[in-house]
């Protein structure tokens, strides 16, 4: 019997209150800077059993201005912006070497929030690309090792043959360099905070950067 995916989606509940417990937020006490904010909710959402709250969905747009998005990892997050990693020939790298420009948005519905994060993308120096990739797993080394990221792949073994040389390598070099392995970071000129409300009355706080500080206002829901 096919699904019925009209019917399946409004049986559906957002923000559950078995799973979901949603916060209040006044906007009145935020600080004067959204990385501090920032900081408190990533906290408050591992705190909450959020699962994987450091993912997170990264647009990009191509040469054309067409656009694409894809889930990240979070790899850092401090005054100089929000950081993600990949292969400089991936889609996302290419991306980005045409247009250096990309939004980030989380969401936790663990809190019924979101966090959304946009600006100018560049490129960390190659060391610390490097120093990042080794601080992390074998297994992310492995993958990074296997490379050929958004290339066409002719097959599932090929794949499997790839990886297993990887995993390998990264086994016997813990330090083994991968040159297109790329450390982004994004330096936000927006980022907007969104707390869900049980009534719909949803706080939403935006900062834009004035190049020496920041403004901030509520924005209708």
């Amino acid at each position: 019997m096919a699904t019925d995916l009209h019917e399946l989606l409004r049986s559906l509940r957002v923000w559950d209150p078995q799973v979901t417990r949603l916060p209040s937020f006044d906007p009145t006490t935020a600080p004067a800077a959204p990385l501090p904010l920032f900081a408190e909710w990533f906290a408050a959402a591992v705190a909450a059993g959020q699962t994987e709250p450091h993912t997170v969905s990264l647009a990009t747009a191509d040469e054309a201005g067409l656009p694409d998005v894809r889930i990240v990892m979070l790899h850092g997050a401090d005054e100089t912006g929000w950081s993600f990693a990949s292969h400089a020939g991936s889609r996302k790298g290419r991306h980005l070497t045409a247009r250096p420009y990309a939004a980030l948005c989380f969401y936790w519905p663990v809190l019924g929030r979101q966090v959304r994060v946009r600006g100018r993308v560049s490129a960390a120096p190659s060391e610390e690309a490097q120093g990042d990739l080794h601080a992390r797993s074998t297994g992310a080394l492995a993958a990074a090792l296997t490379g050929r990221q958004s290339e066409i792949l002719g097959s599932v073994e090929e794949m499997a043959r790839a990886s297993e040389s990887a995993w390998e390598r990264a086994r016997s070099e813990p330090e083994a360099p991968v040159p297109s392995w790329t450390l982004y970071r994004l330096r936000p000129e927006e980022v907007e905070f969104f707390q869900g409300d049980e009534a719909r009355r949803h706080v939403r706080l935006r900062y834009r950067s004035t190049g020496e500080g920041w403004t901030h206002e509520l924005l209708w829901p």
